[in-house]
């Protein structure tokens, strides 16, 4: 499993047909920044995974990538390569919270 944030929404009107009906979003992996483990920095590249959950734009989630993403419910016949499995409350890293999802949307981000 992955974190990324929602970077936005991919539509294609022409898909396999087990794709269809599926909302597709556009994902930047994160990762723990080394220079400062109290933060997260974005990667470098960018990734479009099936939504599984619900998620929306700015939020952060977790996705599963190969043969895992098609263990999800409903996907085992999918030609999918990477998943949303969950969205993020919190994330904790050497005992201190450098996310958490109630206060990034109080704050109106």
């Amino acid at each position: 499993m992955f974190l990324a944030r929602v970077e936005g929404a991919v539509v294609a009107t022409k898909k396999h047909e087990a794709m269809s009906g599926r909302k597709l979003l556009l994902l930047r992996p994160q990762v723990v920044n080394d220079k400062d483990p109290s933060r997260l920095k974005p990667g470098s590249n960018t990734i479009v995974a099936v939504d599984s959950v619900g998620a929306g734009e700015g939020e952060l989630v977790m996705f599963c990538q190969g043969s895992s993403a098609r263990l999800a419910q409903s996907l085992k016949e999918a030609p999918v390569d990477a998943v949303i499995i969950g969205i993020v409350d919190s994330v904790d890293v050497l005992g201190k919270q450098i996310f958490n999802a109630r206060e990034r949307y109080a704050d109106g981000e």
